[in-house]
């Protein structure tokens, strides 16, 4: 074999690098090049001189950059094969694994488009020769196909601090790109609030509970405050209730113990501990992206075990608490800022208007039924929009099953827990009784009223233990009598007309209904679209279904499952089956459930990953080590 020493000593006036290609005949090509260049042919006398001119040698790598990915299963290729998988959660930039060797082709093309949701991704700078450097200008840009009607999975959110028990989204609420979610068992004993990502660890205070809020850029969320109680406690469960609208977020813990009975306007609340399960309901607001506590409100007739904050909601700058467990037995309300102190109706409820001007709050109203009764639970859900507040109240027992628009309520009590829902307006400072809502096919223990949501001048009411087979909607007045299918549940909608009359507009039934699956336990509304949660549904199902059917397989007990309903004019229909895309059984997916147009959040308090991060995009962990952590997730309608 020649070698470099050989070469020189037959040419010594060059100077000669020795290159090993590893290519069949490639060094023997070589060598006739450098012969030549000393006269060729074996000749000893060299006749010319020549300067030996060569090409860059070596590989480069070809990648570029992402944008607007939402969707999932977009695969790249280069060169028709070296397939690249790209989701979101993987940032924008983007290499190939395969080295080109220069002055060798590159041609990049999408091999795969992105589904949940539907996209067309698109190549620019995309073909090209590889000169000497790595080539990453290559940029590939998606957009959503805008036809493609449905929801997909857009994000599934985890506390940053999660552990076992935790219960993670046990109430939920978005507005526009903000979701706060509660962790009613979180242990932590922080009483400061942490703007970021973080979260403490500690768990000294057992069941304090703990509020996160999330925020979406474009479509990417990112946790952005963790919020504590100034006197966290254990046992406070602080995020039992909570509710977003704008830059306010409010919280009730209802196992708060303090005995006072004014609000604190301010970052402050009372440590004291005389009154155990009295409650209390905290206000944060968002400048730019911090957020400080603004207010700590208590009810003026403040007593153990009233359990204020039970359920809480807010529209601008009014707040509405319940209170289900309150024990006077007043049938008018109050407008102002006093309460009755009587306690002669145990748990008849009562609920709590808060009013906001600049940065004060005071309490505006109190409300309570006209057929308060004990054990009724007036306030175990409470909705507002604008001035328009209504009130759930499970365990009210008339057998009517007609609706009063008006101030007045069945005093019949032969159907226990029927459940009715109360709606009361507000004219300037003024709250009065608009009507009293009872289902068509009302029965003792429906628990119709066990949740609802308002938005204008449409109102959804939950009744979880309902027990019609039905399986299609009703739109109109009326409603099954059907008993067959024990505590499947149901939904119902009501509209206000423009001369203040309500009236049922369509009467919702899943259409895989089933005993035990208790459809109606949540319930949001936003518009003409409602969610409802249905979470005992035992679904195994992985995807979403767009459309009106869903599925009837039954081998995952509670996975849970979230229904969407959208109107068009008067006439109801099945929009989406959501399903989280790591449902197993006990998840309870749809214990809680929110909606702010196109966007709905999904709280599942059964979930049981330890994941610790937040997952932009159509997947969710597999894992099972955090029994009751919880888990959030987030589906978007294009």
């Amino acid at each position: 074999m020649t070698n470099q020493a050989t070469l020189n000593s037959l040419c010594p006036e060059q100077s000669f690098k020795f290159y090993w290609v590893f290519r069949p005949g490639a060094l023997l090509f070589l060598a006739g090049l450098l012969f030549s260049g000393c006269g060729g042919g074996g000749s000893s006398t060299p006749t010319a001189t020549s300067t030996a001119t060569t090409t860059p040698t070596g590989s480069f790598t070809v990648g570029g950059t992402v944008t607007g990915l939402t969707g999932s299963g977009l695969i790249l290729q280069n060169n028709g094969g070296d397939n690249h998988p790209h989701d979101v959660n993987m940032g924008g930039a983007f290499t190939f694994a395969t080295s080109i060797a220069s002055g060798l082709a590159y041609s990049v093309t999408v091999s795969t488009q992105p589904s949940s949701p539907s996209q067309t991704c698109s190549v620019t700078n995309g073909a090209g020769t590889v000169a000497s450097a790595n080539i990453t200008n290559v940029a590939v840009n998606c957009v959503i196909n805008l036809g493609v009607v449905g929801f997909a999975a857009q994000a599934y959110l985890k506390a940053p601090n999660a552990e076992v028990y935790d219960y993670f989204g046990y109430s939920v609420a978005v507005s526009g790109d903000t979701v706060a979610v509660g962790a009613i068992y979180e242990d932590s004993d922080q009483t400061t609030i942490t703007n970021g990502a973080t979260a403490s660890a500690d768990n000294s205070a057992a069941t304090a509970g703990a509020v996160y809020i999330f925020r979406r850029t474009g479509v990417t969320w990112a946790q952005e405050a963790y919020l504590k109680a100034p006197n966290a406690d254990a046992s406070d469960n602080f995020g039992w209730s909570v509710a977003v609208s704008d830059d306010t977020v409010a919280v009730g813990a209802y196992g708060e113990a303090s005995n006072q009975t004014t609000i604190t306007n301010g970052a402050t609340a009372s440590a004291d501990n005389n009154a155990p399960a009295a409650g209390a309901v905290y206000i944060f607001r968002r400048t730019g992206v911090t957020w400080t506590q603004e207010a700590y409100l208590k009810a003026p007739n403040t007593e153990a075990y009233d359990n204020f904050g039970w359920s809480v909601a807010v529209s601008g700058d009014t707040v509405a608490v319940g209170a289900s467990f309150e024990d006077s037995d007043q049938t008018t309300i109050t407008n102002g800022t006093n309460a009755n102190a009587n306690n002669s109706a145990f748990s008849a409820g009562a609920v709590y208007i808060f009013k906001r001007t600049g940065v004060t709050w005071t309490q505006e109203a109190y409300l309570k039924a006209p057929n308060a009764g004990p054990d009724d639970a007036f306030g175990y859900s409470v909705a507002v929009s604008g001035d328009t507040v209504a009130v759930g109240a499970y365990q009210e027992a008339s057998n009517q099953t007609t609706i009063i628009n008006g101030a007045t309520a069945s005093a019949d009590n032969n159907a226990f827990a029927a459940g009715a829902v109360y709606i009361f307006r507000r004219t300037g400072v003024t709250w009065t009784q608009e009507a009293y809502l009872k289902a068509p096919n009302a029965e003792t223990y429906d628990s119709f009223g066990i949740s609802v949501a308002v938005s204008g001048d449409t109102v959804a009411v939950g009744a979880y233990r309902e027990d019609s087979s039905q399986t299609t909607i009703t739109n109109g007045a009326t409603a099954s009598a059907n008993n067959s299918a024990y505590e499947a549940g149901t939904v119902y909608i009501f509209r206000r007309n423009t001369q203040g009359t309500w009236a049922q507009e369509a009467y919702l039934k899943a259409p895989n209904a089933e005993t035990n699956d208790s459809f109606g336990y949540s319930v949001a509304v936003s518009s003409d679209t409602v969610a409802v949660g249905a979470y005992y549904e035992d679904s195994n199902q992985i995807t979403i279904t767009n459309g009106a059917t869903a599925s009837s397989d039954n081998n995952a007990a509670n996975a849970g499952a979230v229904y969407i309903f959208r109107r068009t004019g008067v006439t109801w229909a099945q929009d989406a089956y959501l399903k989280a895309p790591n449902a197993e059984g006990v998840d309870q997916f749809g214990s809680s459930v929110a909606v702010s147009g196109d966007t709905v959040a999904v709280g599942a308090i059964g979930e049981a990953s330890n994941q610790t991060t937040i997952t932009n995009g159509a997947t969710a962990s597999a894992n099972n080590s955090a029994s009751l952590a919880g888990a959030v997730y987030i589906f978007v309608r294009p």
